[in-house]
C-alpha cells in the first residue's frame, strides 16, 4: 500500500525585515520563488534627531523597488523635537521566479541618523 498524496500545504505568508541602525542607506532582498507569484505590502521607516542649535535642519527619505523609485520626500525637521521621521507604505506584485529589491536612502542635514528600517509582508 502506497500512502494517499496529500497536497502542498498552503505556504506561510512570508515576513523580511531589515533593521539599518542609523545607516544612510538600506538594500532588503527578498528571494525569488520558483512556484508562485506574490504581493507584498513594504514599509519603509526613518528616524532622525535634530542637532543641538541647528538651523533649518532638514530630512529625506528616497523609496525605490527594484531600481525604480517609488516615493521622495525631503521636509523640515522639527527643531524643537526630540527626533522626527518620514514613513512610507505601498504595495508590491512580484512575478513567479524573480526577487524584490528594495532599497531605501535618508540623508539629513543639521540633524543625525537614528534607524532606518524595511519591512515586507505578504498578503495572504
Amino acid at each position: 500500500m502506497t500512502p494517499a498524496a496529500r497536497p502542498d500545504p498552503a505556504p506561510r505568508p512570508e515576513h523580511w525585515r531589515l533593521d539599518a541602525g542609523d545607516r544612510a542607506d538600506a538594500l532588503l532582498v527578498v528571494p525569488a520563488d520558483a512556484r508562485r507569484e506574490r504581493r507584498f505590502e513594504i514599509s519603509v521607516t526613518m528616524s532622525v534627531r535634530p542637532r543641538p542649535g541647528a538651523r533649518e535642519p532638514w530630512h529625506e527619505l528616497r523609496v525605490l523597488a527594484d531600481g525604480e523609485l517609488q516615493w521622495s520626500r525631503r521636509i523640515a525637521t522639527d527643531p524643537a523635537g526630540r527626533y522626527d521621521g518620514l514613513d512610507y507604505r505601498f504595495r508590491r506584485d512580484v512575478p513567479v521566479g524573480r526577487e524584490l529589491r528594495l532599497q531605501a536612502f535618508v540623508e539629513c542635514g543639521g540633524g543625525e541618523r537614528l534607524r532606518l528600517t524595511i519591512e515586507a509582508d505578504e498578503d495572504a
